[in-house]
């Protein structure tokens, strides 16, 4: 079952100990929400993930945190904690696997050209929506990629 984004945001930065950034939550939540599409079949997150200038963008989140500019997006008024189930799963493995990476590097992971944001980028648009299925045509592209 898809969860919001604000919840899956308030799990990840408290588990960071309140170190991540919006534009980290995002790339993270985007990456984890690919995962779940392509091992699961089912969105992890609720709405749509947006096309916009620095990669894949949840509307939603960025909106309510945006505040805190780049610095790290502290306690946010949404429950931080998550049953266990397959949205917390890869919430973890996208944090465990990527926590070390900087924000310059998780924008070029999400800016794959064969990726789904690239896809659906218009320079300096908003509203661009990146589809379920082109998110899960790009986790399928990076699976048969790694099998090679």
């Amino acid at each position: 079952m898809a969860i919001n984004v604000l919840r899956a945001a308030g799990y990840l930065a408290k588990k960071s100990n309140w170190t991540k950034s919006n534009l980290e939550l995002q790339k993270l939540i985007y990456i984890a929400h690919m995962f779940h599409l392509g091992r699961y079949g089912a969105p992890l997150i609720e709405g749509n993930f947006e096309a916009w200038d620095y990669g894949p963008v949840h509307p939603d989140l960025y909106h309510h945190v945006k505040q805190f500019g780049a610095d790290p997006v502290t306690e946010i008024a949404y429950p931080a904690n998550l049953k266990k189930g397959t949205e917390k799963k890869l919430l973890d493995e996208a944090l465990d696997a990527l926590s070390d990476r900087t924000g310059a590097q998780l924008i070029a992971i999400t800016h794959w050209k064969d990726g789904a944001w690239a896809q659906n980028y218009i320079p300096e648009a908003r509203g661009v929506v990146i589809s379920n299925s082109d998110i899960l045509e790009e986790y399928e592209k990076r699976s048969e990629s790694t099998q090679r």
